[in-house]
């Protein structure tokens, strides 16, 4: 039985190691070039200096199936390349999890000498119970995927194979 939105965490903390270094895995969050390849797609777009514009640009399958043509927007709170990025979060695929309004993301990229990089993201979503359960992976089941646990997944899979988990 899945959670109810309510149950879910409201600061989440995932973590990865991916064979890969900071620069590489930066790139790889930072560029459209590099978003629309993993995890549920879409080409984010960063301004990358504190007041700056962060959004997510829906890719043609999105859109032809329904969505905004802009599915995630923000604003950039720090920006210290390669190493952390502290932004807001609102998705905008649907009217609930809009309303919730903006969270707050943040990537911690680390290099573990000898071995790989370290990547945590920590999404602090006290406001945005709904959002909390889409990230949290509690809507598999129903085609809404396995939030950030499965897009990190996705990414390390993409930068040390060159290929994604699916599709």
């Amino acid at each position: 039985m899945t959670p109810a939105a309510t149950d879910v965490e409201t600061t989440q903390i995932y973590r990865v190691y991916i064979k890969a270094t900071p620069e590489e895995i930066w790139e790889a969050i930072t560029s459209p070039e590099w978003t629309n390849r993993y995890g549920y797609g879409g080409f984010a777009r960063y301004d990358l200096q504190p007041g700056g514009a962060f959004q997510v640009d829906a890719s043609q399958e999105f859109i032809d199936a329904g969505a905004p043509s802009v599915v995630v927007d923000g604003e950039v709170i720090e920006s210290d390349p390669p190493r952390r990025l502290v932004q807001t979060w609102r998705m905008l695929m649907d009217p609930t999890m809009a309303e919730e309004g903006f969270t707050r993301l943040t990537y911690e990229i680390e290099e573990v000498p000898h071995s790989a990089t370290k990547v945590t993201i920590v999404h602090e979503m006290e406001q945005a119970p709904t959002v909390a359960a889409m990230v949290a992976g509690t809507s598999e089941s129903t085609g809404a995927g396995g939030g950030w646990a499965w897009v990190l997944s996705d990414l390390k899979s993409l930068l040390e194979t060159g290929a994604r988990l699916s599709g």
